[in-house]
């Protein structure tokens, strides 16, 4: 998501990194994507862009139909850039699972903010800013299980909880962290007093601190 006038000043920039993408054999070491996983997942990928366009959608860079040297049969596609995406379009409420970039713009930060809790999955999110305040309202206001602050992706270490709210949530519990432990673990409560003399016999009221 674009905020203000920053979409203007940097779609230019992600245009170019999106077109200089390494997509090749990732047995190479400069690799920096490889192909796609099946032939059918590659027809989605691009079903998708082309349903971007259809509904309104700016494409910048187009990937599609990438042919990679020596490996022509092969399932590759290329970065792709979509500006100008809207909150209606499929590509905005559906998750392409490929390397396709959709760009939202937002007049201010709470337009921004709206529209992130609007959406009905919560996995993750990011912002990117040098303003702190920003990024404490931000981390703050979201709805989403996973926030990250200058971090690309907010995919936690295993002491974090990882999964989304909303519909991003399968299941009653997150698969890392704490809720992780606490689903394989069977707990075993113990209570415990040690009077000074017991002379007197069992009790069996309810033990006290006297």
């Amino acid at each position: 998501m674009l905020v203000s006038d920053i979409g203007d000043r940097i779609i230019g920039k992600l245009a170019e990194r999106a077109s200089t993408l390494k997509v090749k054999n990732p047995m190479a070491p400069d690799a920096e994507m490889g192909p796609i996983v099946t032939k059918q997942a590659l027809e989605r990928i691009e079903g998708y862009i082309a349903i971007g366009v259809q509904e309104g959608a700016k494409l910048v860079v187009d990937g599609r139909g990438l042919k990679v040297k020596g490996h022509e049969q092969g399932f590759f596609t290329g970065g792709t850039l979509i500006d100008h995406v809207t909150p209606a379009m499929r590509i905005y409420k559906e998750e392409i699972f490929g390397p396709v970039l959709s760009c939202v713009r937002a007049k201010d930060f709470g337009a921004a903010v709206k529209l992130v809790n609007e959406h009905e999955f919560g996995n993750g999110v990011a912002c990117f800013t040098s303003d702190g305040n920003v990024a404490r309202e931000f981390a703050r206001r979201v709805q989403i299980g996973m926030v990250g602050i200058n971090v690309p992706i907010p995919v936690p270490m295993a002491w974090h909880g990882f999964g989304g709210w909303k519909r991003s949530l399968f299941g009653d519990m997150h698969a890392y962290g704490e809720e992780g432990v606490r689903f394989y673990t069977r707990q075993k409560s113990v209570m415990q007093r040690w009077p000074a003399i017991i002379g007197k016999g069992a009790e069996f009221a309810m033990p006290t601190a006297r």
